[in-house]
């Protein structure tokens, strides 16, 4: 039961990891939550327990290295912001080497442990068929990616057909440094001049007919993961997996994703590639391309070990590999300000894997900054937004503004979700990385180390500073 407050109770629905991160900043800050589940009165086709923040799949939370990873670092800024989320993973922790492991039926015991004995939030369990009502003028949707049809079905109408999406065909993205530009080129289709652009907005890797030909039967021989069974099969013409194009015919690539027309080798203009496959920037800082066309079921050893017999790929590392499967999320960088909320709605944010984010502890980060922005405004305080230069800052920019949205193909989503990793954070300052004295040779792998050591560094020291409310939304507007 709630203990004697001056604050109305802010409402969160759903009890996810981001849903009671939310809910446990919210009440950290002396504000009142009422924290409503539908499990116990309405199960899901994955969940098997009703417990809060239960994990529906891998019990990791994936690498603890704050020095050099990014997951690491957001890790570390969410334990400085009092994540429950992560206090309870530390918790009952089990073996993982460089990774933080969780035994996942006691973890989900102690959110559910912790959230209950919170004097100020009460646990409801009833399924919210539709949008927050008006009374309950500050909420938080935090559903995740098996929002409940009804609940689904009321997101859309408010925010139009075009802006939820259900399931999820995700191409994989590389980091635009590791791209061998001795062999790519930039180039547009035809020089194509799209709004925005220069007609060398894509980066083009070319290939001959041995290497493409090498490249599809690797495809077709590739191991592929199978869809859940409450996922059913979502194949459309729209999306098909690389995989599934290759098997329909040697050609079908070369007419459809890998096509070489309108292409001329920058490196080597007189002979024509036999096929082409074309990277688009897909975020504001350039430091990000994905592959066009390239969404997969194919297992991720197998999509890393392919893609990298693309030429100009060799030495390619992914921000995020490739993927179709079931997700439900809005088009945030379109429906959310930047401190979450919903811009057609005041006082409705949402929260967790919804907004278009990957992972457990990206969806816990969100939710703990919607939290934070929501008890902000409910006291009447000036929302304070985490720096650019940190984890959460970062993953909060891509989800709300930082994607490209692209006019070059009517109708398709272009904003997808993402993992954190450092191609979101701003790049360092000139002169930066520095070789280290007696070092004959720095770059490669070394010099790349040295760059993730110093972007952690930043972001864990800004957001130490950030914690001391140092930067308001009304600063960086």
């Amino acid at each position: 039961m709630n203990t004697i407050s001056s604050y109305s109770p802010i409402h969160v629905v759903g009890g996810g990891l981001a849903g009671s991160e939310a809910a446990w900043q919210i009440a950290s800050s002396g504000v009142p939550v009422i924290l409503h589940e539908m499990r116990g009165v309405r199960g899901t086709d994955a969940h098997k327990t009703d417990g809060l923040a239960e994990l529906v799949c891998s019990n990791s939370f994936r690498s603890d290295d704050a020095t050099s990873n990014a997951v690491g670092v957001i890790h570390a800024e969410m334990r400085m912001a009092g994540s429950l989320i992560m206090a309870a993973a530390d918790r009952c922790q089990v073996p993982a080497g460089g990774a933080l492991a969780v035994d996942r039926d006691g973890f989900s015991e102690a959110v559910t442990k912790a959230v209950h004995d919170h004097p100020l939030i009460t646990v409801v369990r009833e399924e919210v068929t539709g949008l927050p009502p008006s009374d309950w003028d500050l909420a938080i949707v935090a559903t995740g990616p098996l929002t409940a049809p009804s609940l689904a079905s009321a997101i859309q109408t408010e925010t139009g057909e075009d802006s939820l999406a259900f399931f999820d065909a995700i191409a994989p993205i590389v980091y635009r440094e590791s791209i061998d530009m001795d062999i790519c080129w930039y180039q547009s289709r035809y020089d194509k001049v799209g709004p925005g652009g220069t007609g060398k907005d894509y980066i083009n890797c070319p290939m001959d007919e041995t290497q493409y030909n090498a490249f599809v039967d690797a495809l077709i021989a590739g191991d592929t993961v199978g869809f859940k069974e409450w996922e059913g099969t979502p194949y459309f013409d729209g999306c098909l997996p690389i995989e599934v194009m290759a098997e329909r015919g040697r050609e079908t690539l070369r007419h459809g994703p890998m096509k070489p027309m309108g292409l001329t080798n920058a490196h080597n203009p007189t002979v024509k590639a036999y096929a082409v496959v074309q990277l688009r920037q897909d975020n504001a800082l350039g430091t990000l391309y994905n592959m066009v066309g390239f969404q997969t079921k194919l297992k991720y050893g197998a999509q890393a070990d392919i893609f990298r017999m693309i030429p100009g790929l060799e030495n390619a590392e992914f921000a995020r590999l490739g993927g179709l499967h079931r997700n439900t999320y809005i088009n945030s960088p379109t429906l959310l300000d930047p401190s979450l909320t919903l811009k057609s709605r005041p006082g409705l944010r949402f929260a967790g894997q919804i907004t278009g984010c990957e992972g457990y502890v990206e969806s816990a980060s969100v939710g703990l900054m919607a939290g934070r922005f929501a008890a902000a405004e409910r006291k009447g305080e000036a929302i304070s937004l985490p720096p650019a230069t940190t984890a959460l800052g970062s993953l909060l920019g891509h989800i709300t503004g930082g994607h490209l949205v692209t006019d070059e193909e009517p109708g398709k989503r272009s904003f997808q979700p993402m993992n954190i990793n450092f191609g979101l954070f701003p790049e360092l300052q000139p002169g930066s990385i520095v070789k280290p004295e007696g070092v004959k040779r720095f770059r490669g792998k070394d010099k790349t180390i040295m760059k993730r050591q110093l972007i952690a560094r930043r972001a864990l020291a800004d957001c130490a500073a950030w914690l001391g409310q140092e930067s308001t939304l009304a600063e960086s507007a």
